[in-house]
């Protein structure tokens, strides 16, 4: 169903009710006014009729029982009956031959009685010796009342149609924005990533205009990141599959030493791709939606040991320090992302920043800002401030060592995703990493 009939229908069900009410009160309200006017028509009948019997020449009593007027001579509208009685229940005058003979006028005032089998309505009033009823029928009271609501209904329903016409147009013209953003998404590309440009637009869809171009420009952002991620990859794992090829065929056509040490480096190669391989998963798995939640939490005192039992080859040494009465608490990160984080900085610290004196990288525990630091420092020969902001790109080296330019990239991924932070310094005596991790219960 569109939104268009869904509105309409909605709309179209409250007008109805609203009009059904509406007229039901009307016509209540116009069928009591009705019946109003008919009685007073009753009583300005009976006044009449008693106003034209004062004024006979003698009295109505000695006219003799049957004395018959015409509805004209007594000026009683048609479908009105008119009886003239004395106050003994003697019938003086009708007011034509056809009227009811046997109309109740014992009772002044307002009667509903039944004559002849017929619902009538009727009026006595008392003046003098005699007693003037004036009744009509209830059928034609109906008649009138049916006459006058069928009158009544005909505009009714053709403004309730009309209504449900112009709000079906209505909402047709206030739906053509979405409809033109519709076709606007329609036309273009599959490929075609650009925000979309509507001039125009109403207020209430601006918003969506903008969480629609928000979300173009991530999905661009992400194709582009993959391409490219895709594009270095080619390339980065393309030279360790070009060195393990050319080191087998040498150890394919040589013998001796010369074929150890050719396999030697091709099985030195192949686990440079290893880890450039399982790097790449572990990205990918960081910046995809699969999660690490096994609801293992470690503290940053276990983690700390963990990375650095993973990170310690005997390549290099690593002093870890404490600040005093650190709290025992779990970090809000999966225990193997926050491993795999610090293990990464470690390494890299002990790949690219050890001194020619060989000394060892720091590591500081602190809690700053009800959050775990960790606190990396290397002795090697620093980064330039320029290429401060490309340590986490991806590939990215500065040329020193064997790494894939990673492992940075991973920390990186992990911080954005658990919501910490990552700051790097470059100072005279080497190079200093920040990390900072969400603790348990502490606040964001």
């Amino acid at each position: 169903m569109s939104l268009r009939l869904r509105l309409t229908l909605t709309l179209g069900s409250a007008f109805i009710l609203i009009w059904a009410l509406a007229t039901a009160w009307m016509f209540r309200d116009l069928r009591s006014q009705m019946m109003v006017s008919l009685d007073q028509r009753l009583v300005a009948s009976a006044r009449m009729v008693a106003g034209l019997v004062d004024q006979l020449p003698q009295p109505l009593s000695s006219a003799g029982n049957g004395t018959r007027f015409s509805a004209d001579q007594l000026s009683i509208p048609d479908g009105m009956a008119c009886q003239v009685s004395s106050l003994r229940g003697e019938i003086l005058a009708r007011s034509h031959a056809s009227a009811p003979q046997n109309i109740d006028d014992q009772r002044s005032g307002f009667h509903d009685q039944q004559i002849d089998g017929a619902p009538w309505r009727s009026f006595t009033l008392a003046r003098g010796d005699v007693r003037i009823t004036t009744a009509d029928r209830q059928q034609e009271r109906e008649a009138l009342n049916r006459s006058v609501v069928l009158a009544t209904s005909a505009p009714v329903l053709m403004a309730l149609f009309g209504s449900l016409a112009v709000l079906w147009w209505g909402l047709g013209q206030g739906l053509a924005p979405l409809k033109r953003m519709r076709e606007a998404l329609t036309r273009r590309s599959p490929d075609s990533l650009e925000p979309l440009q509507l001039p125009d637009l109403p207020a209430e869809l601006q918003p969506l205009l903008d969480t629609q171009n928000q979300l173009l420009l991530r999905t661009a952002q992400a194709l582009e990141r993959e391409r490219r991620l895709t594009g270095d990859a080619a390339h980065e794992l393309r030279s360790p599959l070009t060195a393990i090829k050319t080191h087998l065929q040498v150890a394919r056509m040589t013998a001796g030493d010369a074929r150890e040490q050719a396999l030697e480096h091709a099985e030195q190669g192949t686990d440079r791709l290893h880890r450039t391989l399982e790097q790449l998963l572990m990205l990918a798995r960081v910046e995809g939606s699969l999660s690490f939640d096994d609801g293992l939490h470690c503290t940053m005192q276990q983690v700390a040991r963990l990375a650095l039992e993973d990170a310690h080859h005997g390549s290099g040494q690593i002093e870890a320090y404490e600040t005093p009465a650190l709290p025992q608490v779990p970090l809000a990160v999966p225990a193997s992302l926050a491993v795999a984080a610090l293990r990464n900085l470690l390494e890299n610290a002990l790949r690219h920043g050890q001194s020619a004196a060989g000394r060892a990288v720091q590591l500081h525990l602190s809690v700053v800002g009800g959050r775990a630091r960790f606190e990396v420092r290397d002795q090697g020969p620093g980064i330039a401030a320029h290429d401060l902001e490309n340590l986490t790109r991806r590939f990215w080296r500065t040329g020193q060592g064997a790494g894939s330019g990673l492992g940075l990239a991973i920390v990186q991924a992990i911080v954005q995703r658990c919501g910490g932070a990552l700051h790097f310094d470059s100072e005279q005596a080497g190079l200093r990493v920040t990390l900072e991790l969400p603790m348990v219960g502490a606040s964001h």
